[in-house]
C-alpha cells in the first residue's frame, strides 16, 4: 500500500510539473523587433543554401557559417537592400551553387542534366554488358548425346558401384 502511495504522490508532482512547464512556454519571438524584416530574412534564407550541410537551407541549418550568413542577411535587409540584391551578393561571392535551386544556364547545366544522363549511361552500359553476357552464354560449347548419358549413369549408380 506503501509503494502505490508513493507512486501516486510521484505521478501528481509530475504532472504537476509538466502543467507549470506549460504555463511558462509560449511562442517564440522573433529575433528583431520588426515581423516584416523577420519574413524577408526567412524568404532569402530558405533561397539560400547551406555551405556546410548542402542539403539545407541556411534557414533550416543550425551550423555556425549558416547562423552567420543568416546575420549577414539580416542585416544587408535592415540597411535597405532588397531581396534580390542579397542573393546577388551571396551568388558573387560564392558562386551559383550557393543558391538552392540554381539557375538554368551554361555553368550550370550540369546540375540539372547531369542526373538523367548518368541513368542514361548506366542503362546503355546495364544493357551493353547483358547483351555480352547473353551472346558469352549462346556461344558456350554445349553438351553432346554421349557426354549426357555419361551423366546421367554417374548421377544414377550408386556410390558402391565400380565399373572400372
Amino acid at each position: 500500500m506503501r509503494v502505490i502511495s508513493k507512486l501516486l504522490s510521484a505521478c501528481v508532482l509530475f504532472a504537476a510539473f509538466f502543467t507549470t512547464v506549460n504555463t511558462w512556454s509560449g511562442e517564440a519571438q522573433p529575433l528583431a523587433a520588426d515581423p516584416e524584416l523577420e519574413k524577408r530574412v526567412e524568404a532569402v534564407s530558405s533561397e539560400l543554401r547551406c555551405l556546410v550541410c548542402q542539403n539545407q537551407t541556411i534557414a533550416d541549418s543550425h551550423a555556425e557559417l549558416a547562423i552567420d550568413l543568416k546575420n549577414q542577411v539580416r542585416e544587408m535587409l535592415r540597411s535597405g537592400k532588397s531581396n534580390d540584391d542579397v542573393v546577388n551578393y551571396m551568388v558573387d561571392r560564392y558562386g551559383d551553387f550557393v543558391r538552392y535551386k540554381p539557375p538554368m544556364k551554361p555553368t550550370t547545366y550540369f546540375l540539372w542534366f547531369g542526373p538523367g544522363i548518368l541513368i542514361i549511361v548506366g542503362l546503355f552500359v546495364l544493357m551493353v554488358t547483358l547483351r555480352k553476357r547473353k551472346a558469352r552464354i549462346d556461344e558456350s560449347p554445349q553438351m553432346s548425346q554421349d557426354d549426357l548419358k555419361k551423366v546421367d549413369e554417374l548421377l544414377h549408380s550408386s556410390p558402391g558401384d565400380s565399373k572400372s
